[in-house]
């Protein structure tokens, strides 16, 4: 399937920016084909090494770490790429620079010196791509470096076991460091190992999904972490820790049947959550189930989803004019970024190409790509992440009751709105106490409320979510002045149905909103004929996309907002429906119907509630109605 294109992606700059992309022009089909993408995405860094060749200075933003741990990140990335090209056999002419820049690191009288690790170290996250090289390819990095060196680097890895570290996915980076130190004949610990993997057990919530340890996140760290370095384990230490290997390959197997679901027909992934920057680590999964030899779906399958998924992104524009991979998501975007994002730092996306390990025989090589079954529309819940997913009409769509996220930037952005669309994506507010907060604050597809009308707060802290009688359910309270209760569920195409209680001990405004769309378009001739605003009822149709909100209570006006530029992290210029309320003390219900569709419709079809929604919208009084 063709990639969706809007009016932004066809614009001259846009295009001229793609071809940037490392992998612009590239058919990303063959097991070559993602070898000269890798060799693309080293290339242009290259100018960017230290003399010692063990630091990467790519960039002046910053990071919550220190620049050093900063520069030997952006140096280390880059292997999860080049690492696994080697061991699949292909050449790599600068192998000396990073065997030098490897020793140079670790090597306390080297001006490239990485530094001494310490608790919660960003040091001890880029040992897992060190990891990596002596796992996969030891004849390249290790046994060419001197005992000297060796033993600088084994030491200096051995330190990981020392300090502490966060309670979640950063366990794996300790677990593989101890298991490659085994693989090239040094110390490690098989206790510390195996102690780390019971802990990540206490992590799994059934059918096949995990929390991300004390963070309880549920969110791309599932599939491109805590599976795939799962499977990395269950692929070359199965062996000593066979009970764990097969957990991970059972879970992997239950996991992919609701996985598939986050990716649309055209290889667009569902972005929430946090670090987005990492862009396509999102199909890491499916690459980390062919490098273990799990089928987890037909081969064919398996191979389409990873291979339209890495061509979607070769169609988007997000390397700087050198070619470098910037912080962002589709194009350059510091607002969405992270405190942990580093200029290197979007190189971990590489970790999606370890299928290049794999000989030209292996299964997965020797597939036709298969396009993903047929999709009618049907729903999966994931009860146990609180999900419910709809893939159709050129789009998919997460609806998620919430999850209370507060320790990462733009949390409520990435974590507390109801939908999420492969499609659409969501946006970063840039400011929420303008009085002027209809276009700086961006809270598309979600909620917001002011108690003064002057600042507002986004719906972000969530106290409860989950699935309820088959529902979408979430409890969000700002403050002990409200607590709005919200049951979500699709509906017919392109719709899907949010029905509110709230409870107020005092006044409040209520903003709602639906998905946001390109309008770099508005400027030509019937643009504005796509726009209308009636009471209770506001649509925007573009050339390229539609999205409508119906208030399916009463009393709400509409607006469409011209949101900040830069705000939303697929299309830097947007619109998007919102229905604004002001409400008294006391309980009150609201009912709303929002649709998208990435294509224009010059008219949207009727809306028709599933049995469920229906009930409960009759259970608290309101009357069902079917706009069409």
């Amino acid at each position: 399937m063709m990639k969706q294109m809007s009016a932004w992606d066809r614009l001259p700059v846009t295009r001229e920016m793609v071809k940037r992309n490392p992998m612009f022009g590239n058919p990303l089909r063959t097991r070559d084909d993602l070898a000269r993408a890798v060799l693309g995405f080293y290339e242009p860094l290259k100018p960017y090494f230290s003399d010692g060749g063990g630091r990467l200075r790519l960039a002046v933003s910053a990071t919550h770490y220190d620049q050093t741990a900063a520069e030997m990140e952006a140096f280390v990335r880059p292997l999860w790429g080049l690492v696994p090209m080697m061991a699949g056999g292909y050449g790599f002419d600068d192998v000396s620079r990073y065997i030098d820049g490897l020793a140079n690191g670790m090597d306390p009288e080297h001006p490239d010196y990485w530094g001494e690790v310490g608790p919660y170290d960003q040091r001890m996250v880029e040992m897992a791509g060190i990891a990596t090289a002596f796992l996969l390819a030891p004849e390249s990095f290790w046994e060419p470096m001197t005992d000297r060196a060796k033993d600088n680097v084994a030491h200096w890895l051995l330190s990981i076991n020392a300090h502490p570290m966060p309670d979640n996915n950063w366990l794996f980076f300790r677990i593989l460091t101890n298991l490659a130190l085994r693989n090239v004949g040094r110390q490690w610990s098989e206790s510390i190992v195996r102690e780390g993997l019971d802990r990540i057990e206490t992590f799994y919530l059934g059918d096949g999904y995990y929390r991300d340890g004390e963070w309880k996140q549920r969110d791309y760290y599932l599939p491109m972490a805590l599976h795939f370095y799962g499977l990395m384990v269950a692929g070359l230490a199965g062996d000593l820790f066979p009970e764990h290997a097969k957990r991970y390959r059972e879970r992997a197997r239950l996991f992919a049947r609701d996985f598939q679901h986050w990716f649309a027909d055209d290889g667009a992934a569902i972005p929430f959550g946090r670090s987005l920057t990492y862009r396509f680590a999102q199909g890491a999964f499916w690459a980390g189930c062919a490098f273990a030899g799990e089928e987890v779906l037909p081969w064919g399958q398996i191979k389409g989803l990873l291979l339209r998924h890495l061509r979607w992104w070769s169609d988007q524009p997000f390397a700087e004019r050198d070619g470098v991979m910037s912080i962002g998501y589709v194009y350059p975007n510091l607002f969405m970024s992270e405190a942990y994002n580093a200029p290197g730092s979007p190189y971990w996306a590489l970790k999606s190409f370890i299928v290049l390990a794999l000989p030209q025989d292996h299964p997965f090589w020797q597939a036709e790509e298969e396009a993903m079954p047929p999709s009618d529309g049907e729903v999966v819940l994931a009860p146990a992440a609180g999900f419910a997913m709809r893939r159709a009409d050129g789009d998919a769509v997460l609806l998620m009751g919430g999850q209370d996220g507060h320790e990462h930037r733009a949390y409520d952005a990435k974590y507390a709105r109801f939908a999420y669309s492969s499609a659409f994506a969501f946006s970063v507010k840039s400011d929420m106490t303008s009085p002027d907060y209809a276009d700086r604050s961006a809270v598309d597809s979600g909620m917001m409320a002011s108690f003064d009308d002057l600042s507002w707060i986004s719906r972000g802290h969530i106290l409860k979510a989950g699935i309820r009688d088959d529902l979408v359910y979430g409890v969000w309270q700002p403050d002990e002045r409200l607590t709005v209760e919200s049951w979500l569920d699709f509906a017919s195409q392109g719709w899907h149905v949010r029905l509110h209680r709230i409870s107020a001990t005092t006044s409040v405004s209520i903003a709602e909103s639906g998905f946001s769309v390109d309008r770099t378009c508005e400027k030509e001739p019937g643009f504005q004929k796509g726009l209308v605003n009636e009471a209770g009822r506001v649509e925007i149709r573009t050339p390229d996309a539609t999205s409508a909100m119906v208030d399916l209570s009463t009393g709400r006006q509409g607006e469409i907002v011209r949101a900040s530029p830069n705000t939303n992290i697929r299309y830097p210029r947007t619109l998007f429906p919102r229905l604004v309320t002001r409400l008294p003390a006391g309980r009150h219900f609201l009912a709303t119907a929002v649709y998208g569709l990435p294509s224009h419709q010059d008219e949207i079809g009727d809306l028709i509630l599933s049995q469920k929604m229906k009930a409960l919208m009759l259970s608290f009084g309101l009357v069902t109605v079917t706009p069409g």
